[in-house]
């Protein structure tokens, strides 16, 4: 059977492998398997050069589809990496508008005061000014008129048309004054109007991210679930923790040599001397403590696994400056932040990462968000300490609850 016919007859659903596999595996044994020497030279002649070369070709066969299989794998773990950064960016974006629509209140709260203080200035106005109204309707359309004709004292004619002179200035004055708070009233509930219109756009906005996050979720969801489904074929759960803890290894190592040369403040206590005193990065239960085993095998655990509540805000556990900031396979969107002496603090399976390489942080900073978890699984932080690249117990320098 030549090469391309074997292509030609390859199935299109990988579902078939095992069945490929066990036929190519069960030839091979046969094949290679020890033999008495009566039965191999008797069945010596019957394996023709065809049936080697068959099995050479389905051999190669199943190589070309692990090789498309692996090459799958990995265009599939970029889409989720890209998705997961997406996802982290979205939520950062929809914290700054919570926080703009926040103030956005305060600022339409402030007007809504001033409204109603000039709703009162207002009606006190109004008050004053009927009773100058009134005053004046009492004295006549022409109470200077009224003075000349009436028998009055010439000494006091002069005091008394100067006192309805003032009454009349007066008025006006109260009018004008009368009309100047209406268009202050006006023009504060214009601006109120229009912080509310401002605040009905800035919750569009976050209903329209947040449609856009469920959407890049449910995206997320379906790249996992075949992510998934490609890894568990030939490939189990203890290689891809074995695999993960040595790719953490190698990128702790790389960290650790690009930062060898760079000097690191010193803060007025070390991380060395707060042992059992450091805040938690975190509230929630821990769910798997450090040391225990990894699905029941070999594998320990060397860090916490703590529930968190969703969307919950990640701390900085002490002052130091942030190293890594991106996604990484088996701990998702991670943190490692670089304390001096050797101490390092990482912060794994986050939804959202706030802080870049390079910038520093102090201790109860917020440096990330929890991530989402599963549909029946609450939030979940991946913690460690390492001193000098070696893992810590987590659970002896963290202030006990």
């Amino acid at each position: 059977m030549t090469h391309a016919a074997i292509r030609q007859c390859r199935p299109d659903s990988r579902s078939s492998l095992p069945t490929r596999v066990l036929r190519a595996g069960l030839l091979l044994v046969a094949l290679l398997s020890p033999l008495p020497a009566t039965t191999y030279a008797q069945d010596a002649d019957s394996v023709s050069p065809e049936q080697i070369e068959a099995l050479k070709e389905q051999i190669a066969d199943i190589d070309d589809w692990l090789k498309d299989a692996e090459a799958d794998r990995g265009e599939l773990e970029q889409t989720l990496a890209s998705t997961e950064r997406k996802i982290g960016q979205l939520k950062k974006e929809r914290r700054s508008l919570r926080q703009q629509a926040a103030e956005q209140q305060t600022e339409i709260d402030k007007l809504k005061d001033r409204e109603r203080k000039l709703e009162k200035e207002l009606a006190a106005k109004r008050e004053a000014l009927k009773a100058q109204i009134r005053a004046a309707w009492m004295a006549g359309d022409a109470p200077a008129l009224k003075v000349l004709l009436n028998e009055i004292d010439p000494q006091k004619l002069s005091r008394v048309m100067t006192y309805h002179e003032y009454l009349s200035k007066d008025t006006v004055s109260r009018l004008e004054a009368f009309n100047r708070t209406l268009d202050d009233l006006k023009t504060t509930r214009e601006q109120s109007i229009a912080a509310q219109l401002k605040l009905k756009k800035t919750e569009a906005a976050v209903a329209e991210r947040q449609d856009k996050l469920e959407d890049q979720h449910k995206t997320r969801e379906r790249t996992l679930a075949l992510l998934k489904s490609d890894i568990s074929d030939k490939k189990g759960k203890r290689q891809d923790l074995v695999a993960d803890r040595e790719r953490l290894e190698k990128l702790l190592k790389e960290v650790e040599a690009a930062i060898a040369d760079i000097p690191t403040p010193k803060e007025s206590q070390p991380f060395s001397s707060l042992r059992a005193k450091l805040p938690w990065p975190t509230r929630g239960k821990v769910i798997i403590g450090y040391g225990e085993s990894l699905h029941n095998g070999r594998l320990r655990h060397n860090g916490l696994l703590i529930a968190a509540q969703p969307e919950a805000e990640v701390k900085a556990v002490h002052y130091g400056r942030v190293v890594f900031a991106n996604w990484l396979r088996g701990f998702g969107l991670l943190t490692i932040i670089d304390h001096g002496d050797g101490y390092m603090s990482l912060y794994g399976r986050n939804s959202s990462l706030l802080k870049s390489p390079g910038e520093w942080v102090r201790a109860g900073e917020t440096i990330a968000i929890a991530g989402e978890g599963d549909k029946d699984s609450s939030a979940r932080l991946y913690f460690e300490i390492r001193h000098n690249g070696k893992p810590q117990n987590p659970m002896r320098w963290l202030a006990h609850k």
